[in-house]
């Protein structure tokens, strides 16, 4: 615990978006691609707090959906290519914009959550808002 903790937003935002913990911003977020590591071994925060629910995946679909289906639209109207070009370019470009950036939006959620302290059953103490 002697690690300075991070106190602004841009230094959770930091934290987060290169998977690193929330509070020292040094110890490994997660263990696989999108496991929780149960603590940090740096700070020994335990993440056991973190819940990002659908919450990345879902801002990922909304902006891959943009660029892919955008991008297949304008394709098809400006050039016509026949339909295994279109799978030859989007569903690569699919992986791509879905799985790229999910991990690191996690870590956003998951830092974020931390920085606000944000958790579950805050309003009153019976768990209704």
């Amino acid at each position: 615990m002697n690690e300075k903790p991070i106190n602004t937003l841009a230094g959770a935002i930091r934290a987060g978006l290169s998977c690193r913990c929330p509070r020292c911003g040094r110890g490994k977020l997660f263990a696989g691609f999108l496991t929780l590591r149960p603590r940090c071994e740096v700070c020994g925060l335990d993440y056991g707090f973190a819940d990002s629910g659908d919450g990345p995946a879902v801002f990922i679909m909304l902006l891959a959906g943009f660029i892919v289906v955008g991008s297949a639209l304008i394709t098809e109207v400006l050039y016509r290519p026949p339909f295994w070009v279109h799978a030859a370019l989007w569903l690569p470009l699919i992986l791509i914009v879905t799985l790229g950036p999910l991990r690191p939006m996690k870590g956003l959620m998951i830092a974020l959550q931390y920085y606000h302290k944000a958790g579950e059953r805050r309003f009153g103490g019976t768990g209704a808002p």
